[in-house]
């Protein structure tokens, strides 16, 4: 590993060293108490001994998160050719899209809740409501955005709709496509845990969001920070892991990931 790599890596570490640090002197200094600011090792101890149905509760809420994620990237995908091959459909279809992405699925997660009887199919919707926009938009902007110069190319040579999509228009839109599952994963772990929310306080026992709640009506709020915690921790690595998804597929054509000339 090299020295700058190894640096990039250590300085984001040491900052976040710095500020646990100062978290816990200034909590002991100012002898907060932990139902009102916890402090790190608090936390951690909180972690320890609480493991067990924290972990099973994370991995609930990565299972809807997950699943959530695929259906965004399958239909958002599959939609987005579909939009691309006329401006009509796009036209008649994409504005209900829209609709979907900009109510806010606090408002509308208790109804599907109540609407869907399974209680995980239900988060599961949720979380797809809110993931699906991105890829969508995104693919249907790569689609669109092949060189022009190219697609007449392919109508010179006599290529077929099916095979310019193919062979031009869906290389074209990979990045476009993988830009938007990177927003996704996030927003799908947001989802995820707002529909857990409405769930736990309908009493419906399910993922991280519930076990919020719980610590903060029993007002055990170190065992709060550490689900935070857990939360926070899944969704850097759905970030990281559809990063280097992206970096895989696109390391030898695309200019994004390429390394920089020096």
């Amino acid at each position: 590993m090299s020295g700058e790599r190894l640096a990039r890596l250590a300085a984001p570490g040491l900052v976040g060293a710095l500020l646990l640090c100062g978290w816990e002197a200034l909590v002991r200094w100012r002898q907060v108490p932990p139902y009102v600011l916890p402090g790190p090792l608090a936390v951690a101890r909180a972690l320890a001994q609480d493991g067990a149905s924290l972990g099973a509760s994370l991995v609930f809420t990565l299972e809807v998160t997950g699943l959530a994620l695929l259906g965004s990237a399958a239909l958002g995908g599959l939609l987005a050719v579909l939009l691309a091959q006329s401006r009509w459909i796009e036209h008649s279809l994409f504005p209900y899209a829209v609709v979907l992405q900009v109510t806010p699925i606090v408002s509308i997660a208790p109804l599907i809740i109540i609407w869907v009887q399974d209680t995980f199919l239900a988060l599961l919707v949720c979380a797809w409501v809110v993931a699906f926009f991105p890829v969508l938009s995104n693919t249907t902007l790569g689609l669109r955005s092949a060189d022009p110069h190219l697609v007449e190319l392919f109508r010179l040579y006599g290529a077929t709709r099916w095979q310019t999509l193919a062979h031009l228009q869906l290389p074209s839109a990979l990045p476009y496509f993988l830009a938007g599952l990177r927003i996704s994963g996030g927003l799908a772990l947001v989802g995820a845990v707002v529909a857990e929310f409405v769930a736990g306080t309908g009493g419906a026992e399910t993922g991280l969001a519930f076990r919020i709640l719980e610590s903060g009506y029993r007002l055990q709020i170190p065992r709060m920070f550490a689900a935070l915690l857990l939360l926070a921790s899944a969704g850097v690595a759905i970030h990281v892991a559809l990063s280097a998804l992206s970096h895989w597929l696109l390391r030898h054509w695309h200019a994004s990931a390429l390394p920089p000339e020096r």
